[in-house]
């Protein structure tokens, strides 16, 4: 825990949810109605808001343990279990060939195995593999640099990887209604689709947790899961049935994790050092 310092995690996501969304709905209206490509530029503010926000609460906050610790855990490749680290990125393409197999005997395609052409999403004038980078670093810069770790210096692992989740997961609700954009592109597929996806998030959030907190909480090693992630989920021609699927296979890998890590999971010990 830092001293002399009490995190604000109140503050933090109310500022982050009010700038996000009045950045973003305004850009659901511009991506309907101007051509100019002012709303991609308006959302890409929209998600770099966390990273924005987490380096005014830590620069204004006066403390310079505070600074230290989040540029340190940026940066310093020692924190990084590198056999942790790998294990997940391994395990994840091992759950979506997984998800893929289960849907097959529900009518799925064995093309799902083969890999996309191109991006399921468009996101204007910046390309979308670009995207996906951006979103990685910046999100995980605000949410692991101030968000996660403010919830859990007043709450156990557990509850601060549940709550910090379904935050994480409601942050992206404007997004449906940003034209092009692949939560928007789900979501006039399928209604249930764009479900699947916010619903997703939750375990996925909770697994993430677990390798950030196992990887010395290094926000580097989160940036690297995250961008794994997200190329993943674009890499075959996997169906929206599938991810479904997925999202049941993931909330069994997180249940597994959470069950093998309890005393990790549900220990108060960090807790009551906030309080010393």
């Amino acid at each position: 825990m830092i001293p002399n310092y009490r995190y604000k995690p109140g503050t933090y996501y109310l500022m982050v949810y009010i700038i996000t969304y009045a950045l973003w709905f305004p850009a659901a209206y511009l991506s309907f109605h101007d051509d100019s490509g002012l709303y991609m530029l308006l959302t890409l503010i929209g998600l770099i808001t966390p990273f924005f926000v987490a380096l005014f609460m830590i620069y204004t906050s006066k403390n310079s343990d505070l600074k230290k610790d989040f540029i340190n855990r940026f940066i310093n490749l020692r924190l990084i279990n590198p056999k942790v680290l790998l294990a997940f990125i391994l395990l994840m393409p091992l759950t979506v060939l997984v998800s893929i197999f289960l849907s097959l005997p529900f009518g799925g395609s064995t093309s799902q195995f083969q890999f996309a052409e191109g991006y399921s999403f468009s996101s204007g004038f910046v390309p979308a593999y670009l995207t996906l980078i951006l979103a990685s670093i910046f999100e995980e810069l605000g949410w692991r640099g101030y968000g996660f770790e403010s919830l859990q210096s007043r709450h156990t692992f557990f509850t601060a990887s549940i709550v910090f989740s379904i935050l994480w997961s409601l942050w992206h609700f404007p997004l449906i209604f940003v034209n092009n954009m692949y939560q928007y592109e789900i979501f006039h597929e399928n209604i249930w689709y764009a479900v699947n996806f916010f619903v997703s998030i939750i375990p996925m959030g909770v697994i993430i947790s677990w390798i950030y907190i196992k990887n010395g909480k290094s926000v580097l090693a989160a940036i690297l899961i995250h961008i794994s992630i997200n190329f993943l989920q674009e890499a075959l021609q996997m169906t929206q049935f599938a991810k479904c699927i997925e999202t049941v296979v993931i909330t069994a890998v997180a249940a597994i994790i959470l069950a093998s890590d309890k005393k990790m999971f549900f220990s108060k010990g960090h807790l009551d050092a906030e309080r010393i």
